[in-house]
C-alpha cells in the first residue's frame, strides 16, 4: 500500500494551498512521499490549460508521477509520458469511447490509468455532471482485458468530506479488477488505509486530508511512503 499526495491545479496554483505547485510537489518529497497525483483541473473542465506547471513538476521532480486532467488524444498521452510521467491517467473519454480506449491501451501497454468517478456505484463523468448506464463493477469486467497500468476510483459521494471512504465499494473493486487500484474519497486515517491495504487495493490518493494535517504527513510517508 502506498499513499499518494494529489496535487490539483487550478489557474496556476495548487488548489489545496493556493500556492506554487512546484514548492508544494518539492516538499511532499522532502516529507518523504515518492509518488505523486497530479491533476490539471481546468483542462479536465475545459476551461484553460496548467500543461507548463505539469511540465515543470515533471521535469524537476524526483518523484514518481502520475497525471491526469483533460487528456484525451494520443498526442497528450505521449507528450506526458517522453515529460516523464510514469502513468497517464485517462478518464471522460476512456469511460465513453470503448474503441479508443482499446487502441490507447494496446499502444500504451502498462502506463496508462483508468479514473472512473463514482457516486453510489454508478459511474459518472464530464466533471460529474453525466451518470453513464453502467455500474463500476460492470464497468471493471469490460476494463479488465485490457493492459491497463490500474483503476483509479473516487467515491465522489465521499469526496473533500474528510468523512471515511466507502470501504466496501473499494473492497468490492479491488476483488474484481486484474489491475492495480488506486482508492480515493474521503479517506481520513491511517486506520483507513491500512483498511484499504487489508482489501487489496494498492494506494491511496490523499488530498485534504493531508494539506489540513488530518492525517499527519510524516508519518504517512514513514508508513506508506513507498
Amino acid at each position: 500500500m502506498i499513499v499518494i499526495p494529489a496535487v490539483d491545479l487550478r489557474a496556476g496554483a495548487c488548489v489545496q494551498l493556493a500556492g506554487d505547485p512546484g514548492a508544494v510537489a518539492r516538499g511532499w518529497e522532502e516529507v518523504g512521499f515518492h509518488y505523486l497525483h497530479i491533476v490539471d483541473l481546468d483542462a479536465a473542465t475545459g476551461r484553460g490549460s496548467n500543461v507548463g506547471l505539469v511540465r515543470e513538476i515533471l521535469t524537476t521532480s524526483d518523484a514518481e508521477c502520475q497525471v491526469g486532467g483533460g487528456i484525451r488524444d494520443q498526442d497528450r498521452i505521449e507528450e506526458l509520458l517522453a515529460e516523464g510521467a510514469r502513468r497517464v491517467i485517462v478518464g471522460t473519454r476512456a469511460l465513453e469511447d470503448a474503441e479508443w480506449l482499446d487502441e490507447m491501451a494496446s499502444r500504451f501497454p502498462d502506463e496508462l490509468v483508468v479514473a472512473a468517478d463514482v457516486i453510489d456505484r454508478r459511474v459518472v463523468t464530464r466533471g460529474w455532471s453525466r451518470t453513464l448506464p453502467v455500474d463500476i463493477l460492470d464497468a471493471i469486467d469490460e476494463l479488465n482485458a485490457l493492459p491497463l497500468a490500474g483503476l483509479f476510483v473516487t467515491a465522489v459521494h465521499r469526496e473533500g468530506q474528510l468523512r471515511g471512504t466507502d470501504l466496501p465499494l473499494m473492497e468490492d473493486v479491488a476483488e474484481a479488477a486484474a489491475f492495480p487500484v488506486y482508492a480515493a474519497g474521503g479517506i481520513t486515517t491511517l486506520s483507513e488505509v491500512r483498511a484499504l491495504d487489508d482489501r487489496g487495493v494498492t494506494a491511496a490518493i490523499v488530498g485534504m486530508a493531508l494539506y489540513k494535517g488530518v492525517i499527519d504527513p510524516r508519518a504517512a510517508a514513514a508508513e506508506f511512503g513507498e
